[in-house]
């Protein structure tokens, strides 16, 4: 009795209402086994950032198994020597860097009145405020452990994970093409290729960023003798895995400093350093390093920070971006499937397994047919990875 706009209507109501049940349970799922699921996300992460090294290894025809342990060294090396190094510029610094922000805030408050009250609050409850969001980050993950210890137990899962996926990388693909229905197994290794390509893309674009953008700052504020330059380049380095919100906080966090030790002066000159470096980034760095592998709306970025956030605290805004990219770059490849066809196993479906994709060959290695056929009639496909 309904005319046809409104059944379809009800039609995309019902899809959309299935659609959100099936992610709410995912999200559930996730935050209730986030022992499990957050080392898994965290070898992803260190997969993606040392992939490439992993595959050279390889192709210098080491043993596999040596390649990810050596692999497996390199990531505690360069993980661990950053992490020790930003952990003791930030307690080497973060004194004094509250300190001034607390008399940034006895400034501020002299001509924005609540504003800077609210700033001198904030300083004041800093710590009280870090361990309250990284207690909420890591609720979920040994209930009844330390933090200190939920940490290592993490780190070690996470590290063995890594070492697995490194080496076990084409077991996975056979296992794929052998568990797949019916003749989806290259789209769906395809997209498997392209959303990991995304998190490798986004780890090491990041991370290069960041790095450029911790020392110009820090170079920047050591000219200008504005005191905890080290730390604040260290905030700088750890606030660039979240994107724009972390560059935003760094950078006045840098500037506030600057005014309540150096004046209004060389605020205004470090005001000029975090700008210039942001530009820098914005305008070169991004757009030379990340728009080949990672392409969102800052809008989607914002949302899943905010979304990652309400779900696991700064763990969650760590790792909801580089996971959205993932899932973008999946829908990208199955668009693009859709867009050219139904029938597009063969070589054109393929593009996307390039070079990057693993020391393995894709599945767009074999010759075009003569005539499209049936899908998934593209022979050796299975073999080929």
């Amino acid at each position: 009795m309904l005319p046809i706009e409104a059944r379809r209507a009800a039609a995309w109501c019902v899809v959309g209402l299935l659609v959100s049940s099936v992610l709410a349970v995912g999200v559930w799922l996730c935050v209730e086994l986030s022992a499990a699921v957050t080392p898994v996300l965290l070898a992803l992460l260190g997969s993606g950032l040392l992939g490439p090294l992993y595959r050279r290894l390889v192709l210098m025809k080491l043993n596999r198994s040596l390649a990810a342990g050596l692999t497996c060294a390199v990531l505690v090396i360069v993980v661990g020597g950053a992490g020790y190094i930003v952990v003791s510029a930030l307690i080497d610094s973060g004194d004094q860097i509250i300190a001034s922000l607390k008399q940034a805030a006895k400034d501020l408050s002299k001509y924005f009145g609540t504003a800077g009250t609210s700033l001198n609050d904030i300083a004041s409850n800093a710590k009280n405020l870090v361990t309250k969001f990284g207690g909420t980050a890591a609720s979920g993950l040994l209930a009844g452990v330390s933090v200190v210890g939920q940490a290592i137990a993490a780190a070690v899962l996470a590290l063995l994970l890594t070492f697995f996926f490194l080496r076990d990388s084409d077991k996975a693909v056979r296992a794929l093409h052998d568990w797949a229905p019916g003749s989806s197994a290259p789209q769906l290794e395809r997209m498997a290729r392209r959303g990991f390509q995304s998190i490798e893309g986004f780890m090491r674009g990041t991370t290069f960023i960041a790095l450029i953008d911790a020392i110009c700052i820090t170079v920047g504020l050591l000219i200008l003798q504005v005191p905890g330059a080290v730390g604040l380049g260290a905030l700088v380095f750890v606030g660039a895995y979240i994107p724009y919100l972390g560059a935003f906080i760094s950078g006045a966090v840098a500037i506030l400093v600057a005014l309540a030790d150096r004046g209004f002066v060389i605020a205004l000159w470090a005001l000029g350093v975090v700008l210039a470096v942001q530009v820098l980034e914005g305008h070169v760095l991004q757009p030379m390093i990340q728009s080949r592998t990672v392409q969102m709306h800052p809008a989607t970025v914002m949302l899943a920070i905010t979304a990652g956030a309400s779900v696991a605290g700064i763990l969650g805004m760590l790792l909801s971006v580089p996971l959205t990219a993932a899932v973008s770059g999946v829908l990208h490849e199955l668009r693009r499937h859709y867009a050219a066809g139904s029938g597009m196993d063969g070589p054109e479906g393929s593009g996307s397994s390039g070079p990057d994709s693993g020391p393995e060959p894709g599945p767009g290695d074999a010759a075009p047919p003569a005539a499209p056929g049936p899908a998934g009639t593209t022979p050796g496909s299975p073999a080929s990875s």
